[in-house]
């Protein structure tokens, strides 16, 4: 009886097992395939409208976003535009979203020799009969988190001769960026009076948001006023940009504001992002530079400097390369260490030699050799610079 009951049990079809296929979201890359060529005819068309439509059905936020990417693909004469899907990113979720990598390429009209190329989130989600895009960025911690400036939505565009500027923000702010550019031009032609190249200049809206267009762990760039580097993956020939932090140039006078653009403008006419030079030496001149001119007493300029030396003594040595990581502490106190280092060797060997010790040590010439060959070794730099901040110190 046992047997029977085991046997009628298991014919119940109440308990019986559907073993067949089951309908789980997966992503398609051949619809995000799809999908990106229509984004990128679109945006080659300029056709805000097809734009926009690649949105989700309903989703205004997506299809403002996209709209304002086709004003920026216009304003700042977006050329070799290309979004190639790459990968899955993270898992799909119930409702059908999920997120892709795609490798986009861009160029800056005649402002960039060279396109720029960076691996970027893109949201997609099921709309209709197909699939939408829903945004750009947010991946998983560990993938890919850049996301060019002009895939952040309308941006304020200023030109001037020379000059690009494009800002997260109002177009009066840009145009202060500009006017900062155009001085610090000068500025910096006063000593290198041979640069003639293209500046391009992105400020995005935030500290945090400063991180996900470089690419950078959130809190990277936060204390930081302004960087020079890629626009895109770092590589030979990428164009270099110079970003700024709007939250920590908000807080600067306008002398200050100047000053660092002026800085970060020495860093892109002498090629600094991609130079061998001791990183003592690359700041140092920028600082040089961009303070040749200021009036302002020895107190305020090196003050973070003096400050450090009396809490902890003269340094040893000159600053290293891990003493300028953007987190490092006494951060500015580094950067003014390594502005009155190369203020001595220009008093040792006048502005010119400075210059030439700098070109030199760009080249590859390790800077103990330069300064050797020039008549003032590394040991002696040392020791006169210790000496200045130690008489600074008190």
């Amino acid at each position: 009886m046992a047997t029977l009951a085991l046997a009628l049990l298991l014919r119940d079809p109440r308990h019986e097992v559907d073993t067949g296929p089951v309908d789980v979201p997966r992503a398609s890359p051949a619809e995000a395939t799809a999908v990106l060529q229509h984004l990128i005819m679109a945006l080659r068309s300029g056709d805000q409208q097809a734009l926009g439509a690649l949105a989700p059905e309903g989703d205004d936020a997506a299809a403002g976003l996209l709209r304002g990417i086709g004003r920026n693909a216009a304003a700042l004469d977006l050329r070799e535009v290309t979004a190639r899907y790459v990968d899955q990113a993270g898992t799909v979720t119930q409702d059908g979203a999920w997120t892709g990598v795609a490798e986009v390429t861009w160029q800056l009209g005649t402002h960039d020799a060279a396109p720029s190329r960076a691996d970027v989130c893109v949201a997609f989600t099921p709309s209709g009969d197909g699939l939408a895009i829903a945004g750009f960025g947010g991946g998983p911690a560990d993938g890919p988190g850049r996301v060019p400036l002009w895939l952040r939505g309308a941006l304020a565009v200023v030109e001037a001769p020379g000059v690009l500027v494009l800002a997260d923000g109002s177009r009066a702010d840009a145009a202060a960026v500009a006017a900062r550019v155009e001085t610090g031009i000068r500025v910096v032609r006063r000593v290198l009076p041979g640069w003639s190249a293209p500046v391009v200049v992105e400020v995005p809206a935030s500290a945090a948001d400063l991180d996900e267009t470089l690419g950078a762990t959130p809190g990277t760039y936060a204390g930081i006023a302004a960087v020079t580097t890629t626009a895109g993956t770092p590589e030979p020939g990428a164009p270099v940009h110079v970003f700024v932090n709007p939250e920590v140039t908000a807080g600067l006078r306008r002398a200050g504001a100047q000053v660092v653009m002026s800085h970060e403008l020495v860093h892109v006419a002498t090629g600094a992002a991609g130079s061998p030079a001791e990183p003592w030496l690359l700041e140092g001149f920028a600082d040089y530079v961009a303070l040749r001119d200021v009036d302002l007493p020895e107190s305020t300029t090196l003050g973070r400097a003096i400050d450090l030396a009396r809490r902890d003594g003269v340094p040893r040595a000159l600053p290293a390369a891990a003493d300028f990581d953007t987190r490092a502490a006494d951060l500015q106190a580094r950067y003014e260490q390594a502005w009155l280092a190369c203020r001595v060797v220009a008093e040792r060997l006048g502005e010119r030699g400075l210059v030439e010790v700098y070109d030199a040590a760009a080249a590859g010439t390790p800077v103990g050799r330069v300064l050797a060959r020039a008549g003032l070794p590394l040991p002696e730099l040392t020791r006169a610079w210790r000496t200045r901040l130690q008489d600074l110190a008190g």
